[in-house]
């Protein structure tokens, strides 16, 4: 009732509606891979685990959205507290920010025209005499362990992981950092008691989106993936669009079940840092 009082239900009414939509698609995906046409079915999901393409599919998915995610974060990290007095400028803030105005697949089609076999680097290093022929280069797009995709997200993402981390740091008290010193700290001790404690929410949360946009995005693992192993959502994408109706099923189940596996990865992230909330909250009431 205070929530009605006050008008903060009203609030809500904005991501309800925008939540809406999306919300629609998962339960219709749900609905359709549940049901053979007149009833309830589990057959779907069954053909899903026994079928070797989509285990596979499964783990290079998790592969490349792993250490993309966790490279993403690092070099990002790494970047924001090395270069922190400098990106307080506005001009080198906006040049490693640059990247982040262009699609995905533009800089997917970048990693191609550099460094696939035929191209730029390959050409320096033909040039200066440093490689024979262009087959000597290594593959580093549309390769079997997907390099090129990886490279792609990390070169992508690291600019978003340092526009989510560089309030927090601007956000910390120099006196802090005072106090470890003087306290005979190191660097190591800075990180882990000043640093850790103000980060560890948005790299939680940059991890989170950067993991599930990865996963699940088909632009550039359809461009820079093989035919096999492949990525779930090109998988999903020819079953859906393949040449017979009786795959479709199998793309929703596929989609649904890795869209309630990121629901719960989010929770488990969410209960992960309230836990000392709850705590708090148990003890207060025992």
């Amino acid at each position: 009732m205070k929530w009605f009082k006050t008008k903060t239900i009203y609030l809500f009414i904005p991501s309800f509606l925008f939540l809406l939509l999306p919300l629609y698609g998962l339960g219709a995906a749900i609905a359709q891979s549940l049901s053979d046409g007149n009833a309830f079915t589990l057959i779907y999901y069954k053909e899903l685990l026994q079928s070797d393409r989509f285990l596979t599919s499964v783990g290079f998915s998790l592969y490349i959205a792993l250490v993309s995610s966790l490279l993403s974060l690092l070099i990002g990290l790494w970047v924001t507290r090395t270069c922190y007095p400098l990106l307080e400028k506005y001009t080198p803030r906006l040049i490693v920010w640059l990247p982040m105005l262009f699609p995905h697949f533009v800089w997917g089609y970048m990693v191609i025209l550099l460094l696939s076999e035929t191209g730029v680097l390959s050409q320096v290093l033909q040039m200066t005499g440093l490689l024979a022929e262009s087959s000597d280069f290594p593959v580093w797009t549309r390769d079997p362990n997907g390099i090129g995709i990886i490279l792609t997200y990390v070169w992508k993402e690291v600019p978003f992981v340092i526009l989510m981390l560089l309030p927090v740091y601007s956000s910390i008290k120099p006196q802090y950092y005072d106090l470890v010193q003087t306290l005979g700290g190191n660097g190591w001790d800075r990180f882990r008691t000043v640093e850790w404690p103000n980060i560890l929410p948005v790299i939680t949360e940059s991890f989170l989106i950067i993991f599930a946009f990865t996963i699940s995005a088909y632009e550039v693992p359809a461009l820079l993936g093989t035919t096999f192993p492949e990525m779930l959502s090109v998988l999903s994408y020819e079953w859906f669009y393949g040449s017979t109706w009786e795959e479709r099923p199998l793309a929703f189940a596929a989609m649904s079940a890795l869209s309630i596996f990121l629901l719960i990865m989010t929770l488990a992230a969410y209960l992960f840092l309230n836990r000392k909330r709850w705590r708090a909250m148990r003890g207060r009431i025992s």
